[in-house]
């Protein structure tokens, strides 16, 4: 998919997602025009609401290949509407060119595609305040998680926040991107520049070596729950 398609989906995904209802034409035509695979449609088709699926394609659609924007917009023919206001803003060319684009400066497409390491969730962890939950929310963690989280940790929101997003790192896999992070941080009005900053802090400055082995030990065996995390704040 092109950067500036790329781009447009991700300015306009929170609206999209409540206007969409995906499960009813949309994701059985690009099944069948073989932009998703059947397991990309029952992971869509797994989640709980239609905004969730909606979102949940999304994030997918972008890594489906150069006809995944085209056959999206043949997909809307039951939402004309949405189609004709995306091909509007293609042509008035105002969709930021490139999906890292945070309003200070793009972030490299190999960042924004890899995995976000335990020292950037951490300090990502410290910049975040009562936005928290409604990011670990759009990330996919149910309220229970969210929960746990704040009752594993109460006196600590740092350890309750990282607690999460370590969840979700370990639950998505390799879907656990920065560009995913950055689309939820943008979904809960955190601005982009947050996650510039902490991408940018780990750049400059290696990790220690105190902080890896407390994720270790989430990693190593704490099964259920959201694992009790034990961190160093990193400021």
């Amino acid at each position: 998919m092109e950067p500036a398609h790329r781009a447009l989906l991700r300015q306009h995904r929170l609206k999209m997602s409540e206007q969409l209802l995906v499960s009813e034409s949309i994701v059985q035509f690009l099944y069948q025009e073989e932009i998703l695979s059947q397991q990309q449609v029952e992971v869509i088709e797994s989640q709980p609401s239609s905004r969730q699926k909606s979102l949940k394609l999304l994030d997918i659609l972008p890594n489906c290949g150069p006809r995944a924007f085209s056959c999206f917009l043949q997909a809307l023919d039951d939402f004309s509407w949405v189609r004709d206001g995306l091909v509007q803003e293609l042509q008035r060319g105002t969709a930021e060119v490139g999906p890292g684009a945070t309003g200070s400066r793009p972030i490299a497409e190999a960042v924004l595609q890899r995995v976000p390491s335990d020292r950037e969730l951490s300090l990502l962890a410290s910049r975040l305040g009562a936005e928290s939950e409604e990011v670990l929310l759009d990330l996919g963690l149910s309220v229970e998680a969210v929960f746990r989280c704040r009752s594993d940790h109460q006196l600590s929101h740092h350890g309750a926040v990282l607690a999460g997003l370590v969840q979700w790192r370990r639950q998505e896999g390799r879907g656990a991107t920065v560009c995913r992070l950055l689309q939820s941080l943008e979904a809960a009005q955190v601005h982009g520049s947050v996650l510039e900053q902490v991408l940018d802090s780990t750049h400059q400055n290696p990790p220690t070596l105190t902080f890896t082995p407390h994720i270790a030990n989430e990693r190593e065996g704490r099964a259920g729950g959201t694992g009790s995390v034990a961190v160093t704040t990193e400021k």
